[in-house]
């Protein structure tokens, strides 16, 4: 775990702008500034499952519960996804407002925004808790490393990729990993769970 932060610390520093950093409106947000350890800082652009424009930083105040998957996938993905949802089920309902679950494809080329919406329908994962993202091939990479997460592609249609699910506080601050396919999510439950109540 300390590595990852360490990795993480080192990316997000490099990113940073020179502008001073913007205060976090979100009054119900733990603190009112945005971290140098922050995701909010990553200045890369993201295309939704419903083709809409968007920053890391647009999703500034809510609990982010974050995978990286490619929609094609016919092993490990599937159990991931299965993961997600079995994961939304268990987050108390009083709490389901302030989580946004969101699933980063590391195959832009296929993974179109059309392509992603017909995903989520497939999957059962159309409500607005949900969230589906892709960009480019420079900006997935990136965020793949801010999270920790390596994949290669290994056939013109397949990726070896790590299995891992992050929990961002409310700041973008990564609070929690589950790394592994079907294991417990007892303690990712717990952290979401935990941070989402702090914005009550």
């Amino acid at each position: 775990m300390k590595t990852i932060v360490m990795g993480l610390f080192v990316i997000l520093i490099g990113l940073q702008s020179c502008n001073s950093q913007k205060k976090n409106e979100n009054k119900s947000a733990t603190t009112t500034t945005i971290s140098d350890l922050s995701i909010y800082n990553l200045p890369s652009q993201w295309t939704t499952q419903n083709d809409k424009n968007i920053e890391m930083k647009d999703l500034k105040g809510k609990v982010l519960v974050m995978v990286m998957i490619y929609t094609s996938c016919k092993s490990a993905c599937p159990r991931l996804v299965a993961d997600m949802r079995h994961i939304e089920e268990r987050i108390p309902e009083n709490l389901k407002d302030k989580v946004q679950l969101v699933l980063v494809s590391i195959d832009p080329t296929v993974d179109t925004p059309k392509r992603l919406k017909a995903f989520s329908i497939e999957n059962k994962m159309d409500g607005n808790q949900w969230l589906f993202l892709r960009s480019s091939e420079e900006n997935t990479r990136e965020f793949a490393a801010v999270l920790a997460v390596n994949y290669k592609k290994i056939s013109p249609m397949d990726f070896s990729h790590s299995n891992i699910i992050s929990v961002f506080n409310a700041n973008g601050e990564l609070a929690f990993q589950q790394e592994g396919l079907g294991v417990s999510y007892d303690e990712t439950v717990n952290k979401i769970t935990e941070e989402a109540e702090k914005l009550n």
